[in-house]
């Protein structure tokens, strides 16, 4: 089975990206697409890591976290250490944002209390 190769242009249409975004990604040290010549080219692995880059980024993960991830798939083959990683900042990430959310809903419960005074206030007596 021979592999497909995707240039800069192809791979950055397909994922809905830049090619900046691509050469940014690799100056990171996320992927490492081939040459051939002067032209990049990427494999269909660095298109399954560039899919998860971007899952990672949609659940508010930084590059670096992203990046250690993905560079545990190079030392563990059972893939059982990412999994531990990727579980216990999940669980830290879920954690976070329920206190975010806890903080919002007491700020809106406080902005909302404000906001029956004041027009309360307006509906009240003139002086």
């Amino acid at each position: 089975m021979t592999e497909q190769f995707l240039t800069v242009t192809q791979l950055a249409e397909e994922l809905g990206l830049t090619p900046r975004a691509l050469r940014f990604y690799e100056t990171k040290g996320l992927i490492t697409p081939g040459r051939a010549g002067t032209t990049r080219i990427y494999t269909q692995r660095d298109r399954a890591r560039l899919i998860l880059i971007l899952r990672g980024k949609r659940l508010g993960f930084s590059l670096q976290e992203i990046k250690s991830f993905l560079d545990l798939y190079n030392v563990d083959g059972t893939q059982h250490k990412q999994m531990k990683a990727l579980l216990q900042s999940l669980r830290e990430r879920i954690a976070n944002l329920e206190d975010q959310r806890q903080a919002i809903d007491q700020t809106l419960a406080e902005l909302r209390r404000a906001e029956q005074e004041a027009e309360a206030r307006l509906a009240g007596p003139v002086r």
